[in-house]
């Protein structure tokens, strides 16, 4: 299995999707109980939401389940938000805190998994974002999410329709959040915040260098604006999407005709 997916384009924006993979390796499979089979954890159809809504933007896109390796977690297993519920490097359970595995994984089978699958994605991503400065003086890194919307052990209530994460402003330039706050506020069909719940995953923090020209943002985006329904069998709904799309291609346009 082929553990990234690169699309190279022609702007300075490069779109990552480490969560919309449902592929298993073999030996992640076997390890998973039948809730972990489920997948249910999963960023569904994003590249296919996103698809065309800009065009000429770098793609790079995890073949991997979170499961098997989470891409938007540090290496070292740190938690993003210390004190709150969360998952891990390599979760052992879901979102809602039900187990996923039979048994937790060996330490030496994390290792590797970090060497095979994490360790590549970010290669290809950092690979990219250096292409992209070189050619154009800067980057900007849109980190693409999404997330049910209503899950208690890690949020109280509704989450807003579009989460937008800039880790408190300091993974990119003010202007750059505020161009992404005003598109997703003049969208009057859907809710929106900027640092909510959400401030933006380990790349996002990673990457974003606003003082070295890598301006990074995060979009978690609640599945029911584009999904049937948040449970399973997870449809994809082509009138939801659409009118959701309109407003991805509104806030990637004026990302992409930011200049420093």
């Amino acid at each position: 299995m082929k553990p990234v997916t690169v699309l190279k384009g022609t702007l300075p924006v490069v779109l990552a999707f480490p969560h919309s993979s449902t592929q298993l390796p073999n030996d992640a499979a076997d390890d998973l109980n039948a809730n972990g089979r489920l997948l249910s954890d999963t960023d569904w159809y994003l590249p296919k939401l996103y698809d065309g809504v800009l065009p000429r933007a770098t793609r790079v896109e995890a073949n991997f389940h979170r499961y098997v390796i989470d891409a938007n977690r540090a290496p070292s297993g740190e938690s993003l938000y210390p004190g709150q519920a969360t998952t891990g490097l390599v979760p052992d359970t879901d979102f809602d805190g039900n187990s996923i595995r039979k048994t937790p994984l060996a330490r030496a089978a994390q290792m590797q998994r970090l060497a095979t699958y994490h360790d590549a994605y970010h290669r290809a991503l950092k690979e990219q974002i250096g292409r992209v400065r070189e050619t154009y003086g800067f980057a900007i890194l849109y980190d693409c999410h999404s997330i049910r919307g209503q899950i208690p052990r890690l949020f109280d209530g509704l989450l807003p329709d579009l989460n937008i994460g800039t880790f408190d402003d300091a993974s990119c330039d003010p202007t750059i959040a505020h161009r992404v706050e005003a598109s997703c506020k003049q969208a009057r069909d859907f809710t929106s915040v900027l640092n909510g719940r959400f401030k933006g995953g380990w790349t996002t923090r990673h990457y974003g260098k606003p003082e070295n020209g890598v301006h990074a943002i995060q979009m978690e985006i609640s599945q029911s604006t584009y999904l049937r329904s948040e449970n399973a069998p997870w449809i994809y709904d082509p009138l939801k999407a659409e009118k959701l799309r309109k407003v991805l291609k509104t806030v990637l346009e004026e990302l992409s005709e930011w200049k420093p």
